[in-house]
């Protein structure tokens, strides 16, 4: 029988929130069978966010020790139900829409359920750190030939989170020639897709790191420059970096809150974004009056419409645009000790881009 990945409750009990470190536990599950338009995709590999880290540690709404991990997934069609349109898609490699419920709607979704987003939740059966899943043949795209199975399986959360934080939230005239764009916290899988989406759109990227590898990898990815926030008067040293003749930043994309109101305040031009699409240093930002008197806009960003997946996907088969994997690691699902080391390197904030599981030989892995 197929084989899928859980979190288990400790003592045969939930935890208290942030307080508990749940374990993976492997099982065997039942193949899936696809129905009406439901395609069978065999998994051939899947990558983690940081939602996983936070279902081990019981701080994700609706944690089920259920419903296998993970939101992010490449496979091939191997079998169609009785009402798929489309018979092409059998033999396809696929990428799944990590969420549904959210048709086009550039507001939020229109499922009055909700968004549910795949993988360790009650709202959707269904995660990718097993073998096989089926899906709707309206939420899945054809992967992007030029990618690998690791690339591939490292674009759909993050390049979806992305994709709307900068494109939909902070506008294309924000984040297209001549626009100056600054990237909080870079390193994790938002922040580098949004990078590399602003880079192919000709905008100038900044960005804002702790640590100086990462700001230098930035940089070789397409950023301009970068510094470090924890010194002091950074927002400054950004300014005094601008080409000659730009004195203010068009946008920032933000995933920690904290302070970034004030800061950002200093450097946005009059009318400025900031889109904000994550809150890891603390649920609550201070407004300030300054911010409402140069009409600056703070914009909340979640994840992504079904049509914007498909914008995102066809703007990186057209740009021929690489997601950054940090490490890979190769197992057929039986290296509980490997798949940890993952999430190790996440609590550790260790990785540089996305971490991926391949389904293959255990044991092995890699460094892209």
């Amino acid at each position: 029988m197929p084989k899928a990945i859980f979190i288990s409750p400790i003592d045969g009990k939930p935890g208290k929130p942030g307080q508990v470190y749940y374990p993976l536990v492997q099982k065997t599950v039942p193949e899936p069978t696809p129905t009406g338009s439901e395609l069978l995709i065999k998994l051939s590999a899947a990558a983690l966010n940081h939602r996983d880290l936070f279902l081990r540690q019981h701080l994700y709404p609706g944690l089920t020790f259920d419903v296998p991990l993970l939101a992010d997934g490449v496979g091939t069609v191997v079998s169609l139900g009785s009402g798929v349109r489309d018979q092409s898609w059998r033999g396809k490699r696929v990428i799944l829409n990590p969420g549904t419920g959210w048709k086009d709607d550039p507001d939020g979704p229109e499922d009055p359920t909700g968004y549910k987003i795949l993988g360790g939740t009650k709202f959707d059966p269904r995660g990718t750190l097993q073998e096989y899943v089926v899906a709707d043949e309206s939420e899945v795209e054809e992967a992007p030939s030029h990618l690998s199975d690791a690339e591939a399986a490292a674009l759909p959360l993050t390049g979806l989170t992305g994709w709307r934080a900068l494109i939909s939230k902070a506008g294309e005239k924000n984040s297209s020639k001549g626009a100056a764009v600054l990237i909080t916290g870079i390193g994790g899988g938002v922040a580098l897709m949004v990078l590399q989406f602003a880079v192919a759109r000709g905008a100038s990227v900044y960005v804002t790191s702790s640590d100086q590898e990462k700001i230098d990898k930035a940089i070789q990815l397409g950023a301009k420059n970068g510094v470090n926030y924890k010194e002091e008067g950074w927002e400054k040293k950004l300014l005094s970096q601008l080409p000659v003749g730009k004195k203010t930043f068009d946008a920032i994309i933000d995933g920690a809150g904290g302070n970034i109101i004030e800061k950002g305040t200093k450097i946005l031009k009059a009318g400025g974004v900031i889109s904000v699409y994550g809150m890891t240093v603390s649920p609550k930002m201070p407004f300030l009056m300054q911010t409402v008197l140069k009409n600056i806009d703070i914009k909340g960003s979640t994840m992504g419409s079904r049509k914007e997946f498909k914008d995102m996907v066809d703007f990186v088969k057209a740009t021929s645009m690489r997601p950054v994997v940090s490490r890979v690691l190769k197992t057929d699902l039986d290296d509980i000790a490997g798949l940890d080391s993952l999430f190790e390197d996440m609590k550790a904030a260790k990785q540089f881009g996305k971490l991926v599981i391949e389904f293959g030989d255990s044991g092995s892995a890699s460094k892209l």
